[in-house]
């Protein structure tokens, strides 16, 4: 009458495998010499999308003390028209 409490997955259904990772080093606490400047477009469109959005920490590794410098120097790049706001320019005509 008891039913078994093992989980049972619906047949068709593998169980998730947990990807282990190793923890990210931020580029920039790791190596000191390296500085962030808006001037420096090249660095800074790589921590943007092809859309023009900032990449989030998660996904670039940095630490939160540099995310912060990186997206002020992003803003700095876009409003001196260093860096575009957005990859795809459309035309009004």
């Amino acid at each position: 009458m008891f039913r078994d409490k093992k989980k049972t997955f619906k047949k068709g259904f593998k169980k998730k495998a947990r990807m282990i990772s190793r923890p990210r080093v931020c580029r920039y606490c790791a190596d000191k010499k390296l500085t962030i400047d808006y001037k420096d477009a090249r660095l800074l469109t790589m921590f943007t999308t092809e859309r023009g959005r900032i990449i989030p920490r998660r996904i670039s590794g940095c630490c939160a003390r540099h995310q912060r410098e990186l997206t002020t120097a992003i803003k700095r790049g876009r409003i001196l028209a260093l860096i575009p706001y957005s990859a795809t320019q459309v035309s009004m005509m």
